[in-house]
């Protein structure tokens, strides 16, 4: 497999706000576990923070590649041949594609904590999907990326 000209790798991790969160989900239950002594309560601080934050951190680890001539969206590899135009989305036209203009038949690799996403026309006649939802804090880099190994194609 050959590598694009412009390779491109975005990982599209949880925000800072959910570690807070992981750690008061330890806190939660260790006053859950008080009551069955010092013990209980430390295990609890720390398997529950350990759990929410491994939980975390598999929701972020989604990433977003073009290597040689397949663009690969968290477990799904495209062929780039199979890719139209790309339109990139701002935040409120994200939102509108994510809900009330979204199609149910549509590959979205979205997450909502990420304003700005990518959307990329699937031209396959054999797909019945008819295109894929980025989410991504770069779009212009991904479509730029797109396009620079389509053309190297």
């Amino acid at each position: 497999m050959q590598l694009s000209a412009s390779p491109y790798e975005e990982r599209l991790t949880a925000p800072r706000s959910w570690w807070l969160m992981c750690l008061l989900v330890g806190f939660a239950l260790a006053l859950v576990l008080v009551p069955f002594g010092t013990l209980p309560l430390l295990g609890g601080l720390v398997g529950g923070t350990a759990a929410s934050a491994v939980v975390a951190s598999s929701y972020g680890s989604v990433r977003i590649r073009v290597v040689g001539d397949s663009l690969i969206a968290g477990e799904a590899k495209i062929p780039l041949s199979a890719l139209g135009d790309s339109e990139v989305l701002d935040a409120e036209e994200a939102r509108a594609w994510r809900t009330y203009k979204a199609n149910a038949r549509a590959f979205m690799l979205l997450r909502a904590y990420i304003p700005r996403a990518l959307k990329v026309q699937v031209v396959d006649p054999e797909d019945p999907t008819p295109y894929l939802y980025l989410s991504s804090r770069e779009p212009e880099r991904l479509a730029a990326a797109i396009e620079a190994a389509r053309a190297q194609v």
